[in-house]
């Protein structure tokens, strides 16, 4: 009975707040609402959402104002995340949806080609500094990296710039994923790609752009299959957009131009079975860039981890686990 007198209570309160008592609050660790203030105790605060009513303690909160006196989010009367871009290390967001062959348009020049004496690989620009996101398989074991940029000329073609001695400043091989970073010269303007915020879901257009079989800046469109493919451990996004070997690295793009994944592997036995690291995993290996630092002295760091003790009983699995598909 208590229960139902306080969801009524709170209802009478909603009925009769008043528009300009609709607040955005900013909390710890990155979550934004925005919802019409119901009440305030000494600990917390009481919030409607529209389609629910939360309490928000007080210790969580790190700014509040009125919604007509802040930036207004995305979407009103529903909870939004903004994140850290460590610094300006990468741009996340805030791009308007536009065609396909637009956002190649504006968007293209962050994505470049990588060059090793093994084949050529895809990546795509981070920041106007030259670092620059590929996968680990592109360029592991290898002693001498290139990269081809793409710039527009005064007609608006593209012409390549060949770019040598790239340096590898960090590397995850559980996540292939790798961190390099082209040569400062003053000649050289870096335009970065911007990294998703939103998630995405089944069905979401998505294109690629990168040099499958060495056929550079090819472009192929699709979909989201599935978000939340599982392989040895990780969850893969899978697309039927067309990714062949050399797409390796390279981005896959949402429909507003932000990198929602990195293209590494597909299904050789099946058609249109193409998966991509998700870019919520790029973003870990950033933050954590320092513990996967790359040292051409010594690449294993030192570290040598010991396998466990094996089952005295093995136990008998029910269901055979899906193979990953070979990387490109």
């Amino acid at each position: 009975m208590k229960l139902l007198i306080y969801l009524i209570g709170f209802e009478l309160l909603a009925g009769i707040a008043l528009a300009d008592d609709r607040y955005l609050i900013d909390l710890r660790g990155g979550g934004r609402v925005v919802g019409t203030l119901l009440t305030e105790k000494p600990d917390a605060l009481f919030v409607d959402l529209g389609h629910d009513v939360v309490r928000l303690p007080k210790d969580q909160i790190l700014k509040r104002q009125k919604l007509d006196q802040a930036e207004s989010p995305s979407t009103a009367g529903a909870v939004t995340t903004t994140e850290d871009d460590m610094g300006g290390f990468y741009k996340t967001g805030g791009l308007d949806g536009k065609s396909v062959r637009q956002l190649v348009d504006q968007f293209g020049e962050g994505v470049i080609s990588i060059d090793t004496s093994s084949g050529k690989g895809s990546g795509f620009l981070l920041n106007s500094d030259g670092y620059a996101i590929t996968n680990q398989h592109v360029i592991a074991g290898e002693t001498r990296i290139s990269a081809t940029l793409y710039k527009k000329n005064a007609t608006g073609a593209l012409q390549r710039v060949r770019v040598e001695e790239i340096e590898i400043v960090a590397m995850n091989p559980l996540m292939d994923l790798a961190l390099i970073r082209l040569p400062k010269r003053e000649e050289l303007i870096y335009k970065p790609c911007s990294l998703a915020v939103d998630e995405l879901a089944a069905g979401d257009g998505v294109y690629a752009i990168g040099n499958p079989l060495g056929l550079e800046r090819s472009v192929s469109q699709g979909i989201v299959s599935t978000r939340n493919r599982n392989f040895e451990g990780l969850v893969y996004l899978q697309t039927d957009a067309a990714i062949n070997p050399g797409n390796s690295g390279g981005p896959l793009f949402n429909l507003k131009g932000e990198v929602v994944g990195v293209t590494n592997m597909k299904a050789t036995s099946g058609d249109n079975l193409g998966f991509a690291i998700p870019i919520r995993y790029v973003k870990d290996f950033l933050r954590n860039r320092d513990a996967f630092g790359y040292d051409k002295t010594n690449p294993n760091a030192g570290y040598r981890y010991m396998d466990a003790p094996r089952r005295v009983k093995p136990r008998v699995a029910s269901n055979k686990p899906l193979e990953a598909p070979p990387k490109l």
